[in-house]
């Protein structure tokens, strides 16, 4: 074999193998939303309470089931409790950790825009774009909002913020939650 010969066989195998390795990274991509594509698009937008965690092997990879007690709802139809399905988590010790899949902790209230069907556990819609923490200031005992903020881009679009922790009032978030969703569902009777 000459050299040119084996250098293009080369060149022709490193391909391969790049072609497969990109197959086989099996990537996600998350695309930001408006607020009002997250209001569209999610089955249910709704205030709950962390119940539980519990991870699991699916398909080589763990995932975690979180149950949520049904705080309020704005849009949609949920049960009392409800279990949200994300990518990600701990058995024993090995830990999955996904970026931008929202991690939750019993107790702590959130407010989530959901999507899937009643049958099977529900996801969060766009990730951490769909999650709204929700914290209390101890001084004033007021509740305010703090990741997945939303910002004007330079087209006056509202986008959220997938960085920092800047706090907001949280009484201004579900009023533009719930103004949101009466705007593109006005027949919307849990308004």
């Amino acid at each position: 074999m000459s050299y040119v010969e084996r250098r293009r066989f080369l060149w022709i195998l490193f391909f391969v193998a790049l072609t497969l390795l990109a197959i086989a990274a099996n990537a996600t991509t998350l695309v930001r939303m408006r607020f009002e594509e997250l209001a569209q698009q999610a089955t249910a937008v709704a205030r709950l309470r962390c119940l539980s965690t519990r991870s699991f092997w699916h398909n080589g990879e763990i995932w975690t089931d979180t149950q949520f007690e049904v705080v309020e709802l704005a849009k949609g139809a949920l049960p009392a409790t409800v279990v949200v399905r994300t990518l990600g988590g701990t058995l024993g010790r090995l830990h999955s950790s996904v970026e931008e899949s929202p991690v939750f902790h019993s107790g702590e209230e959130i407010y989530l825009f959901l999507w899937g069907s009643e049958d099977k556990p529900l996801h969060v819609l766009g990730w951490s774009q769909g999650t709204f923490r929700i914290a209390r200031e101890i001084s004033t005992n007021c509740e305010k909002r703090s990741k997945g903020n939303w910002r004007d881009d330079k087209e006056n679009n509202q986008v959220f913020e997938k960085t920092g922790l800047r706090m907001g009032s949280f009484s201004s978030l579900w009023h533009f939650v719930r103004a949101s969703v009466a705007s593109l569902f006005p027949q919307h009777d849990r308004l």
